[in-house]
């Protein structure tokens, strides 16, 4: 039955790139086929996974081919991996996206699967061996994958196709042709999905094994308020870049005025959704880890945050990806030891790394940005200085020269990043709490004696340790992570819904209070940094800033990089808020990694120097991803600004 299943999906798919438009419907004569396929229970459930197959993708989860990991600025990287067709995303970054053959191009994929789906809504009654209220929970969880793919189209995209149902084969050309809709009336239909699906998906302890990377209920809530959010936020709302953005009849396509209100929508979801989570027993990561220190029981819980095991989701609300995800992105992020060294593995490259702006991101011990910590020195960051409080054992050493820029800083740091002459738990044994030395021909340094783009090499010195695990040994790490579970992607964590509730009740309130204050703090607590308002009182050079909008819009913003840091957030929070032609053109900065002392590595203590120069975003052109050429021409769009 599978095999016979599996010959009529490749069937639909031929047709389907053989009219040359997505939006068709199946030829006539496999139409006759759906009736037996949506006879049996397990028919049906192949054909909900494989419409569904998209969204556990690579393009929305993982490494290479997510836009949103490897399309900013978060990374340091050279040739090699933009050369490397598993990663070629990070050329987006390069203002190397184009219309003709576009980079992280999903419209066409997510169409097809999308058509899946609806056959799926349409067909589902039909099955005989399902329950009336099986039928009504897979009915559900088509809808909310439907809504899913919509937002991951509208915020690439912005003004979609909606496709409520399916286009008669016998349609004439003009009936195919469906315009793209305002993008409002995109964000509610998105909303109007889920809300319809809300009532009859499972909570996601009930799921079944087979359902549990399907939307549970609690799941589709988040997602409700990630996409008001998205629909609040200066790029969707009222945004004066696509005044002039018209469909083919000169109707508008994006509002040309803000509307307050929508941030209020986006902060009563989010107050729901947290509700909702909290009463199922999710929370933050804590109490994760039992070290010698508080510091490094801090920065397990941190690591931690992102991993849940065979789909038993404690503060990750919503997995989705393949098995075996993580492994997609440490192959390129672990260093790759020297010859002869007892940790070297051969499969990793360790040739992506923290920029120097994510290094700087992070806050002091304080809870502050570097630049406004009274008790930090920012003007000596770029010096040597010395550690001698214990609090730090093993995690930076010890009466030893460090970098002034390593030191005091918040546990977030140390967890996500690692730096020179700091330590990074490499294994099981305590001997694996491996000191990172960095400067040429040093463990954690290169080994060549000039910079060979075209090669993986380490182009910043700095390694990133999240989605790695500390405990699993660099050797045949890939081999090892089996004992980890199967651990999948985290697309929406317990933190993301509390500082969603943060940001809009900032937006709309018209002076921020506790319920800003307070879900901030949450996210702050776990990480082991004061209160927001304890510490810009206490120990900031500003500490009127979180008492206006303006001033806790920035501290929230800063606060999502730090907390998602690497995980795909800032590629996309940039966009909506409208900042990523201020970050975006910025060159790359590191140290000069060819050193074999401090002195030349740190650049004589004079500040990093500049390792990647080809950077470029083009506004408003680069803020929403073009449609292929032909596509848009086929279908006749109108196609985005600036394409």
């Amino acid at each position: 039955m599978r095999k016979y299943f599996i010959s009529v999906i490749i069937i639909v798919a031929l047709s389907f790139m053989a009219c040359g438009d997505y939006l068709d419907q199946v030829p006539e004569k496999d139409v006759e086929t759906f009736e037996s396929i949506f006879e049996r229970r397990a028919s049906a459930d192949i054909w909900l996974t494989q419409a569904t197959e998209f969204m556990a993708g690579v393009s929305f989860s993982g490494f290479g081919s997510n836009a949103g990991v490897v399309g900013a600025d978060e990374f340091v990287t050279g040739n090699y991996i933009r050369d490397n067709n598993t990663a070629k995303l990070f050329n987006i970054a390069d203002g190397l996206q184009m219309s003709q053959d576009p980079l992280g191009n999903i419209w066409t994929t997510t169409y097809y699967s999308i058509r899946m789906l609806n056959t799926f809504i349409s067909n589902i009654d039909n099955v005989y061996d399902l329950t009336a209220a099986e039928k009504r929970n897979w009915k559900a969880e088509a809808i909310a994958v439907k809504a899913f793919y919509y937002f991951e189209l509208v915020r690439r995209y912005g003004p979609i196709v909606l496709v409520p149902k399916n286009i008669d084969v016998n349609a004439d050309l003009a009936e195919m042709q469906i315009p793209r809709s305002h993008v409002d009336t995109c964000f509610n239909e998105i909303v109007r999905l889920l809300d319809e699906a809300i009532p009859d998906l499972l909570y996601g302890k009930e799921r079944l094994i087979s359902h549990k990377l399907f939307l549970s209920k609690e799941g589709a809530m988040a997602l409700k308020a990630r996409v008001l959010l998205y629909q609040a936020s200066p790029l969707f709302n009222g945004n004066e870049y696509y005044v002039n953005f018209k469909g083919k009849k000169g109707e508008s396509l994006f509002s040309a005025e803000y509307d307050p209100e929508k941030w209020k929508r986006a902060a009563e979801a989010a107050d729901a959704a947290v509700e909702m989570c909290e009463s199922q027993g999710y929370k933050l990561k804590t109490g994760e880890g039992n070290k010698a220190t508080k510091l490094l029981n801090q920065m397990r819980d941190i690591e931690m945050s992102i991993w849940e095991p065979n789909y038993e989701g404690e503060e990750a609300i919503f997995l989705t990806g393949n098995a075996n995800i993580m492994n997609s992105y440490v192959m390129f992020t672990l260093p790759l030891f020297p010859e002869g060294h007892s940790d070297r593995y051969a499969l990793l490259t360790g040739c992506v790394a923290p920029s120097m702006k994510m290094v700087e991101m992070f806050y002091t011990k304080n809870g502050l940005p570097l630049n406004v910590d009274k008790e930090w020195d920012y003007a000596n960051r770029y010096k040597l200085g010395r550690e001698v409080n214990n609090d730090y054992q093993n995690v930076v050493a010890l009466n030893e020269d460090v970098l002034n820029l390593h030191l005091k800083r918040e546990p977030r740091f140390y967890a996500n990043v690692a730096a020179d002459r700091c330590y990074w738990q490499r294994g099981p044994a305590a001997n694996k709490n491996m000191l990172v030395q960095a400067y040429r021909g040093e463990a954690f340094g290169i080994h060549e004696s000039f910079l060979l783009y075209s090669q993986p090499q380490n182009l910043c010195g700095y390694y990133v340790k999240k989605f790695s695990r500390s405990e699993v040994q660099t050797y045949q790490y890939t081999s090892n992570t089996g004992s980890l579970g199967d651990c999948r992607w985290p697309m929406i964590r317990l933190a993301e819904l509390y500082l969603i509730q943060a940001e809009a009740w900032n937006e709309y309130l018209s002076k921020p209070d506790d319920k800003v204050y307070e879900p901030l703090n949450k996210v702050r607590r776990r990480a082991g940094i004061p209160d927001v308002e304890v510490a810009w009182k206490e120990f900031s050079t500003q500490p009127q800033k979180i008492e206006s909008k303006e001033g806790m819009r920035e501290i929230i913003q800063q606060e999502n990089f730090v907390e998602f840091a690497f995980e795909g957030h800032r590629f996309w929070d940039l966009r909506r808020w409208k900042l990523a032609h201020l970050e975006l053109n910025d060159k790359i900065l590191g140290w000069n990694v060819l050193g074999e002392n401090a002195r030349t590595f740190y650049n004589n203590f004079e500040g990093p120097v500049v390792v990647w120069d080809k950077t470029k975003f083009v506004a408003p052109r680069d803020y929403l991803f073009p449609i292929k050429a032909e596509e848009a021409m086929i279908a006749g769009y109108v196609q985005n600004p600036g394409w």
